[in-house]
């Protein structure tokens, strides 16, 4: 029962968008790092059993990890973990990146994974290989730099989006801005947007959408405007597998220098028809 109590607590403080979780009745206090994945690297070597909480739906599978250099390559532990996965993907293998906790011993742990067996597997699992987990500071197969989409879904299971939107820079918020239509990801968008919009079609009419060209501004816009246009050209794939294109502006506003950006997001719907 105290476990319950304790995951219960723990969603709602993430949906609440802070990184700790106090379980007062239950006079227990976790605390969700942020770890480079040079420490976790040690902390769970190959072999290594532990539990992944997914941050959306709260449910919870075991997984261990069996190979990995640059991230943990991680297998279900059993077929009804297995099953929980899928479950968590709604029935679907998806590359889609997802917010997780991982659960070692004490160690609550802020990272990211993807959906879509792949490659060996060698436990009877029912899974048709392994799925790939990573932690802050990790990389893909095919390059030296981390994934944006796993960062941002590694921030957002520490608490710590909100912190990186009100932080950085136009051309980073861009980027951001699409990736979160990529991984069909309402919180990424909206933490983004100016303005507050129901997502749920938008995102869900996207099968995939990349960022082919942002342009840079004078530096001086970027530091002394308070609003942008930022040419830039979108390619995407919709739910009918029909390819769409926009080039244009998407247009940036702050209150004022000191403040943070957001992307006009009803402009930018309306310009780019998504």
């Amino acid at each position: 029962m105290r476990t319950v109590i304790t995951v219960i607590l723990l969603i709602i403080t993430l949906f609440s968008h802070c990184s700790n979780v106090l379980a007062k009745d239950e006079n227990v206090g976790i605390q969700i790092e942020m770890l480079p994945w040079e420490k976790v690297n040690g902390i769970l070597p190959k072999y290594s059993k532990f539990t992944v909480l997914d941050v959306e739906t709260g449910k919870m599978f075991k997984v261990q990890r069996r190979a990995g250099n640059r991230h943990a390559d991680v297998q279900p532990l059993t077929s009804k973990d297995t099953k929980i996965m899928n479950e968590i993907y709604g029935g679907k293998w998806s590359w889609k990146r997802r917010a997780i906790i991982v659960i070692h011993g004490d160690q609550w742990i802020a990272a990211s994974m993807h959906g879509m067996p792949h490659g060996a597997g060698a436990l009877e699992n029912d899974f048709p290989g392994h799925f790939c987990i990573h932690f802050y500071g990790s990389k893909t197969h095919s390059t030296n730099s981390m994934d944006l989409s796993h960062e941002l879904m590694i921030l957002k299971a520490a608490g710590k989006l909100e912190e990186y939107v009100t932080s950085t820079d136009p051309y980073e918020l861009i980027n951001a801005f699409v990736a979160g239509f990529k991984q069909q990801d309402s919180r990424i968008i909206s933490n983004i947007s100016l303005q507050q919009i129901d997502w749920k079609e938008h995102i869900q009419s996207i099968e995939n959408i990349n960022l082919k060209q942002i342009s840079m501004l004078p530096v001086e816009d970027l530091v002394n405007n308070i609003s942008l246009q930022v040419p830039v050209e979108i390619e995407w794939v919709n739910s009918n597998s029909e390819r769409k294109y926009f080039e244009g502006d998407i247009y940036l506003f702050r209150f004022s220098p000191a403040d943070a950006w957001k992307i006009d997001s009803i402009r930018f719907l309306k310009d780019s028809r998504i």
